[in-house]
Protein backbone atom coordinates (compact mmCIF):
# COMPACT_ATOMS: atom_id res chain seq x y z
CA UNK A 1 0.00 0.00 0.00
CA UNK A 2 1.21 3.68 -1.02
CA UNK A 3 2.00 5.75 1.82
CA UNK A 4 -0.47 8.17 2.18
CA UNK A 5 0.47 12.25 3.21
CA UNK A 6 1.69 13.68 6.54
CA UNK A 7 0.57 17.65 6.92
CA UNK A 8 2.53 18.69 9.84
CA UNK A 9 0.71 22.21 10.67
CA UNK A 10 3.36 23.88 12.95
CA UNK A 11 2.86 27.33 14.18
CA UNK A 12 2.16 29.44 17.79
CA UNK A 13 -0.74 28.70 19.89
CA UNK A 14 -3.59 30.14 18.57
CA UNK A 15 -2.72 30.45 15.04
CA UNK A 16 -5.32 28.66 13.69
CA UNK A 17 -3.42 25.18 13.19
CA UNK A 18 -6.65 22.49 15.02
CA UNK A 19 -9.25 24.74 13.56
CA UNK A 20 -7.73 24.04 10.09
CA UNK A 21 -6.87 20.79 10.80
CA UNK A 22 -10.78 19.37 11.72
CA UNK A 23 -12.13 21.42 8.16
CA UNK A 24 -9.73 19.86 6.33
CA UNK A 25 -10.36 16.78 7.87
CA UNK A 26 -14.10 17.02 7.23
CA UNK A 27 -13.08 18.09 3.60
CA UNK A 28 -11.19 15.29 2.71
CA UNK A 29 -13.92 12.73 4.31
CA UNK A 30 -16.25 14.38 1.88
CA UNK A 31 -14.00 12.99 -0.76
CA UNK A 32 -14.12 9.34 0.60
CA UNK A 33 -10.73 9.64 1.98
CA UNK A 34 -9.23 8.32 5.02
CA UNK A 35 -7.86 10.68 7.67
CA UNK A 36 -6.94 11.18 10.75
CA UNK A 37 -6.34 14.95 12.78
CA UNK A 38 -3.21 13.94 15.52
CA UNK A 39 -3.78 17.19 17.63
CA UNK A 40 -1.50 18.10 19.96
CA UNK A 41 -3.33 19.27 22.68
CA UNK A 42 -5.15 16.06 22.81
CA UNK A 43 -2.08 13.97 22.24
CA UNK A 44 -0.60 16.01 25.32
CA UNK A 45 -3.39 14.67 27.22
CA UNK A 46 -3.16 11.40 26.69
CA UNK A 47 -0.32 9.50 24.74
CA UNK A 48 2.07 12.31 26.17
CA UNK A 49 0.26 12.43 29.44
CA UNK A 50 2.93 13.14 32.16
CA UNK A 51 5.43 15.07 29.69
CA UNK A 52 6.24 18.40 30.43
CA UNK A 53 8.12 21.25 28.56
CA UNK A 54 11.27 21.18 28.89
CA UNK A 55 13.66 20.48 25.21
CA UNK A 56 13.44 16.45 26.29
CA UNK A 57 10.15 16.35 27.02
CA UNK A 58 8.98 18.47 24.04
CA UNK A 59 11.72 16.27 21.80
CA UNK A 60 9.59 13.30 23.47
CA UNK A 61 6.08 14.56 22.59
CA UNK A 62 7.52 15.40 18.60
CA UNK A 63 9.11 11.97 18.62
CA UNK A 64 5.18 9.88 19.91
CA UNK A 65 3.16 11.70 17.34
CA UNK A 66 5.80 11.55 14.53
CA UNK A 67 5.65 7.75 15.51
CA UNK A 68 1.73 7.87 15.50
CA UNK A 69 2.00 9.62 11.92
CA UNK A 70 4.02 7.05 10.00
CA UNK A 71 2.44 4.31 11.39
CA UNK A 72 -1.02 6.10 10.19
CA UNK A 73 0.78 6.93 6.91
CA UNK A 74 2.06 3.12 6.12
CA UNK A 75 -1.82 2.23 5.93
CA UNK A 76 -2.99 4.40 3.94
CA UNK A 77 -4.38 7.01 5.87
CA UNK A 78 -3.88 10.82 5.65
CA UNK A 79 -2.27 12.52 8.50
CA UNK A 80 -2.66 15.90 9.75
CA UNK A 81 -0.84 16.84 13.08
CA UNK A 82 -1.61 19.97 14.37
CA UNK A 83 1.05 20.72 16.58
CA UNK A 84 3.45 23.60 17.73
CA UNK A 85 6.52 21.74 17.42
CA UNK A 86 8.39 25.08 18.11
CA UNK A 87 12.09 24.54 17.05
CA UNK A 88 13.13 23.66 13.93
CA UNK A 89 15.37 20.37 15.14
CA UNK A 90 12.34 19.14 16.71
CA UNK A 91 10.42 19.40 13.04
CA UNK A 92 13.71 17.96 11.92
CA UNK A 93 12.96 14.83 13.91
CA UNK A 94 9.50 14.04 12.80
CA UNK A 95 10.40 14.72 9.20
CA UNK A 96 13.19 11.40 9.37
CA UNK A 97 10.89 9.63 10.87
CA UNK A 98 8.01 10.06 8.78
CA UNK A 99 10.33 10.33 6.15
CA UNK A 100 8.99 10.99 2.33
CA UNK A 101 4.96 11.39 3.23
CA UNK A 102 6.22 14.33 5.59
CA UNK A 103 4.71 17.75 4.59
CA UNK A 104 5.30 21.24 6.66
CA UNK A 105 2.55 23.70 6.78
CA UNK A 106 3.33 26.40 8.83
CA UNK A 107 0.13 28.37 10.25
CA UNK A 108 1.52 31.87 10.80
CA UNK A 109 0.12 33.98 12.73
CA UNK A 110 0.92 37.45 14.91
CA UNK A 111 1.66 37.09 18.10
CA UNK A 112 -1.39 39.50 19.02
CA UNK A 113 -3.53 37.97 16.69
CA UNK A 114 -2.63 34.87 18.72
CA UNK A 115 -3.26 36.39 22.15
CA UNK A 116 -6.37 38.19 20.57
CA UNK A 117 -7.86 34.78 19.68
CA UNK A 118 -6.68 32.87 22.72
CA UNK A 119 -9.69 31.88 24.89
CA UNK A 120 -7.71 30.06 27.61
CA UNK A 121 -6.30 32.74 28.67
CA UNK A 122 -2.66 30.78 28.31
CA UNK A 123 -1.10 33.95 26.81
CA UNK A 124 -2.41 36.38 29.32
CA UNK A 125 -0.98 33.96 32.11
CA UNK A 126 2.14 33.54 30.88
CA UNK A 127 2.93 36.85 30.76
CA UNK A 128 2.00 37.27 34.28
CA UNK A 129 4.74 34.16 34.99
CA UNK A 130 1.89 31.83 35.61
CA UNK A 131 2.76 29.82 32.92
CA UNK A 132 6.06 28.63 32.52
CA UNK A 133 7.77 27.61 29.42
CA UNK A 134 5.05 29.01 26.53
CA UNK A 135 6.02 29.26 23.51
CA UNK A 136 6.33 32.74 22.11
CA UNK A 137 6.21 34.34 24.96
CA UNK A 138 8.83 32.70 26.96
CA UNK A 139 10.60 30.18 24.94
CA UNK A 140 11.39 30.66 21.84
CA UNK A 141 9.11 29.44 18.23
CA UNK A 142 11.46 29.03 15.63
CA UNK A 143 9.28 29.51 12.33
CA UNK A 144 10.21 27.37 9.24
CA UNK A 145 12.65 28.73 6.40
CA UNK A 146 11.24 26.56 3.71
CA UNK A 147 7.79 25.02 4.41
CA UNK A 148 5.93 23.19 1.56
CA UNK A 149 3.11 25.46 2.45
CA UNK A 150 2.43 28.72 4.56
CA UNK A 151 -1.07 29.85 5.58
CA UNK A 152 -1.20 33.45 6.94
CA UNK A 153 -4.27 33.46 9.52
CA UNK A 154 -3.64 36.68 9.83
CA UNK A 155 -4.63 37.61 6.36
CA UNK A 156 -6.51 34.18 5.16
CA UNK A 157 -9.59 32.75 6.72
CA UNK A 158 -9.84 28.96 7.28
CA UNK A 159 -11.43 28.28 3.74
CA UNK A 160 -8.46 29.51 1.83
CA UNK A 161 -6.34 27.80 4.03
CA UNK A 162 -8.16 24.36 3.43
CA UNK A 163 -7.92 24.99 0.08
CA UNK A 164 -4.30 25.64 -0.48
CA UNK A 165 -3.74 22.18 1.75
CA UNK A 166 -5.60 20.46 -0.83
CA UNK A 167 -4.02 21.97 -4.09
CA UNK A 168 -0.82 20.87 -1.66
CA UNK A 169 -1.96 17.26 -1.23
CA UNK A 170 -2.95 17.12 -5.34
CA UNK A 171 0.29 17.79 -6.11
CA UNK A 172 2.04 15.86 -3.26
CA UNK A 173 -0.54 12.59 -5.07
CA UNK A 174 0.28 13.81 -8.98
CA UNK A 175 4.19 12.92 -8.38
CA UNK A 176 3.51 10.05 -6.46
CA UNK A 177 1.67 8.67 -9.34
CA UNK A 178 4.37 9.95 -11.68
CA UNK A 179 7.48 7.82 -9.50
CA UNK A 180 4.62 4.94 -10.36
CA UNK A 181 4.60 5.55 -13.81
CA UNK A 182 8.44 5.80 -14.11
Amino acid sequence: MDEASVLWLTGLSGAGKSTIARHLRACLLGRGAAVAVLDGDEIRGGLSQGLGFSDVDRRENIRRIAEMARLLSTQGIVVIVAAIAPLSRHRGLARSIIGAPYREVYVKASLSDCERRDVKGLYARARRGEVAKFTGVTDAYEPPLNPDLLVDTSTHGVDVAVSSLMALLERCQARQTVRQLA
